[in-house]
């Protein structure tokens, strides 16, 4: 099974380096000197990482035969593709592989349908479901344990406790600065900054 592991940023010096979008949980595994990765598009690998190393807090990476900043560049975008086994797991029993979570159906704790994960978003702060609802609209699940109860690979599903809201806007509990001030009376922003 093939899975996308990095996309190639731009040029880093003149030496041939690039950043990179790390898309893997396991970087020192998939992006170590020495791999060999397959890329999108296919003409520009496959790519033989010589070296890596973190600079500010980005991971730079030198590919075999790249040696300047033009051909450097020629990579930018480019996704890097790892193949690998998919009865393969993470060392953590916690930590899943996209490819396990795609497809799980996504059911309330009592049951209920709620669809289907068509779709995991990676961003900086937490992961996101893409759920396909049965009447064709999607919801974002976050992927964080108080939301996401259970994963049970072998009954293929996803089990949430979603907040009010989260699943259907009618549920929703509106709060804001303005209901504080009708209920007590004080200017509800206000006498907060000023008690901190």
């Amino acid at each position: 099974m093939q899975l996308v592991v990095a996309r190639i940023g731009r040029a880093h010096g003149i030496k041939g380096e690039v950043t990179v979008e790390v898309r893997t949980d396991e970087p020192e595994l998939r992006l170590a000197p020495g791999a060999v990765l397959a890329t999108d598009p296919a003409t520009t690998g496959p790519l033989t990482i010589e070296t890596g190393r973190v600079h500010s807090g980005r991971l730079l990476l030198r590919f075999a035969g790249v040696k300047d900043r033009t051909a450097a560049e020629a990579l930018r975008n480019t996704l890097l593709i790892a193949d690998v086994d998919p009865a393969e797991l993470p060392e953590d029993p916690e930590e899943f592989y996209d490819h396990q979570l795609m497809d799980l159906d996504v059911v309330l704790a009592d049951g209920t349908e709620v669809g289907r994960i068509t779709e995991i978003t990676h961003l900086p702060s937490q992961d996101l479901f893409i759920v396909e609802r049965p009447d064709g609209s999607e919801v974002m699940i976050p992927f964080v344990e108080e939301i996401v109860t259970e994963i049970d690979l072998d009954e293929q599903r996803a089990v949430i406790t979603p907040p009010p809201g989260l699943i259907d806007a009618s549920e929703a509990v509106v709060a804001s600065a303005r209901d504080a001030e009708s209920e007590d009376g004080t200017e509800g922003s206000a006498a907060k900054a000023e008690d901190a």
